[in-house]
């Protein structure tokens, strides 16, 4: 009996109150009692037993119940919730107790893995922001000292170390302008206005604008042949018009000499939108792919460093798509290129 399942502070009164008064009834068959006597012997210990043992243990169980439920979900009750969770509602076996318990422990322990997790993010987080910070001003700093210390007087090299200060003090003004930007789209603060447009047009101006940067490497833009015809999607388009930018200015920094650069759109289910871009270029190995929306994260840090840039373009184009409600994806492979994807809404027009 005692291995069952779900056993009720009653089953387990009743029976103990049974075991107690047969024991009773038993004394007092052996002391000459009569039959009679015997049977109210038995009776009057049954009642008392199973009412007292069912009282105590209800009591013992519901303080211990009350005590773990506290410390689960640190509530107070109030004294008429406090009745009510006593007295009207069925008490909960210690199987469900053990269950509840065992899903706060589950529950507890992703939010440590959560929380260890995020540690790790901001440690890395500050060492990455420590050391891209200081990798300009150590640079103005050391031309400038430099130009104090005599340098200014020699016209063959104040200009240049003037200028090489000024490209330092502009990669400075980014990374802060980056910073910024996705910190308002972390928060919140940046509102999304929505229109509707055509996507291939955004995508041809974007093409435009960096027309000189692709023609120093010789890189083809072009929109894929099929993809051609105009799609209308709902979108802010300054916003989008800015995830393109850095998804095809990378497309050019880490596109081979004489690559391409090619834009696919595709009505994916009549209610949303895939816009591709694809390059020819250096690729990424398998294992980057997973962190590459990450804030500083570099798949090759010296190299991407002597490219330019500030290592937190793609986080904010991610953060651009997911407040649009959107998903943005990538697919790479070393020296044969890579291809970022992300959806819109198909705009009402379409």
């Amino acid at each position: 009996m005692f291995k069952a399942k779900n056993l009720s502070p009653q089953k387990l009164a009743g029976f103990t109150a049974l075991v107690l008064s047969a024991i009773m009834a038993t004394g007092c068959l052996l002391i000459g009692a009569t039959l009679r006597e015997t049977l109210i012997a038995l009776g009057l210990t049954f009642l008392v037993a199973y009412y007292l043992y069912l009282y105590t243990l209800q009591n013992f169980i519901y303080r211990k119940i009350k005590l773990i439920y506290k410390f689960i979900y640190q509530t107070k009750a109030s004294k008429r919730e406090d009745f009510f969770n006593k007295n009207i509602l069925p008490l909960k076996t210690i199987d469900e107790v053990s269950e509840d318990v065992e899903k706060w422990a589950s529950q507890k322990k992703e939010e440590l893995d959560n929380l260890r997790r995020n540690e790790a993010f901001r440690k890395e987080f500050l060492l990455n922001l420590s050391h891209e910070l200081k990798t300009p001003i150590f640079a103005v700093q050391g031309y400038i000292h430099t130009l104090l210390d005599g340098a200014i007087e020699d016209p063959s090299v104040n200009k240049m170390f003037l200028k090489n200060a000024t490209k330092n003090i502009d990669r400075l003004c980014r990374l802060i302008d980056d910073l910024d930007e996705i910190s308002k789209l972390e928060s919140g603060e940046m509102t999304i206005n929505k229109e509707v447009f055509v996507i291939q047009d955004l995508v041809k101006d974007v093409f435009d604008t960096l027309s000189i940067k692709a023609k120093q490497k010789e890189i083809k833009f072009s929109i894929k042949k099929g993809c051609e015809a105009p799609v209308h999607v709902y979108a802010d388009k300054e916003k989008i018009r800015q995830v393109l930018i850095n998804l095809i200015e990378n497309s050019v920094k880490y596109g081979k000499q004489d690559g391409q650069t090619i834009a696919s759109i595709y009505n994916m289910d009549g209610k949303r939108v895939l816009v591709e871009i694809s390059d020819t270029g250096i690729g990424m190995a398998e294992e980057h792919l997973p962190r590459v929306f990450e804030r500083f994260y570099r798949t090759d840090r010296a190299r991407s460093r002597d490219i330019g840039g500030t290592g937190l373009g793609l986080a904010i184009v991610k953060h651009i798509v997911e407040a649009h409600d959107q998903t943005i994806n990538v697919r790479s492979k070393i020296e044969v290129g890579s291809t970022f994807g992300f959806t819109l809404e198909l705009g009402r027009d379409s």
